[in-house]
């Protein structure tokens, strides 16, 4: 459903001093299938994520979006931000917040209403509608910035460290949250992340990445069973030689010179 071939991002090209965030990336995320991103810090994860959004234009190569190049915010796709306290307008209502997206797609008064309640009973904030995010905990903004991305329909969800800004327990239920999420609502997710145990606990898919200039060190497949749980699927001896791997593949040396998908 989404290709990213050749991905290359410059900033400050043709400058005395340009910096090559992106290599030469490519990537395929399936209809459906969780993939998560990691790699060191400053390896151009959210560069890439802003590439493939259509927020950043890229320096060359190409992303298709269900074989459409993305060359802007396509409307299938929408992304969750790491930083809930900024992405939500503190000065709306919850529904209001959820409903600011929704003006594109032309619905009638009541459907809006309806979609608004039924995503908000999804991400259990079901009476919240009526109170503004700043009367709210962390962990409830994030899952009203989750409902808004849900209501707004899309076909492929982008998310950016969305757990990173909160507690080691909100964190975990958040993580449950977006797995029964993707279920129910059938959507394709791809997940930025620096947590190790986060992106093999959540995904099909690991995608590793080398530090800048960035490229694929290597796609790691999860194959653990599903539905995953917090405490059993973290005890399997699985789970923990898939969380090693993916962090000595992060740390290899060689990655930093040359690799390839």
């Amino acid at each position: 459903m989404l290709r990213v071939e050749h991905l290359r991002k410059v900033y400050g090209e043709g400058t005395r001093r340009p910096f090559e965030a992106v290599a030469d990336l490519s990537v395929t995320v399936a209809e459906h299938e969780f993939v998560s991103i990691v790699g060191p810090s400053g390896a151009g994860k959210t560069t890439l994520l802003k590439c493939v959004a259509g927020l950043l234009p890229q320096t060359s190569g190409a992303v298709y979006l269900d074989d459409e190049e993305v060359i802007g915010p396509p409307e299938k796709m929408a992304l969750v931000f790491q930083d809930y306290s900024r992405s939500l307008y503190p000065w709306m209502t919850v529904q209001d917040n959820i409903a600011f997206p929704l003006r594109r797609r032309k619905l009638g008064k009541a459907a809006t209403r309806e979609l608004i309640q039924d995503t908000l009973r999804s991400v259990g904030l079901g009476e919240a509608g009526a109170k503004y995010p700043w009367q709210l905990s962390g962990g409830m903004q994030q899952r009203v910035a989750i409902a808004r991305a849900l209501a707004y329909q899309p076909e492929i969800l982008l998310m950016d460290e969305p757990f990173a800004s909160v507690d080691a327990q909100t964190r975990a239920d958040l993580e449950d949250l977006v797995l029964d999420l993707r279920d129910r609502y059938g959507i394709t997710i791809l997940f930025v992340t620096h947590d190790i145990d986060e992106a093999v606990y959540l995904s099909d898919r690991v995608v590793v990445l080398t530090p800048a200039p960035t490229r694929v060190a290597e796609i790691v497949d999860v194959p653990l069973a599903r539905p995953r749980d917090q405490v059993e699927t973290k005890e399997q001896p699985e789970f923990a030689h898939l969380r090693a791997y993916v962090w000595r593949s992060i740390k290899r040396p060689e990655h930093a010179a040359t690799a390839s998908v």
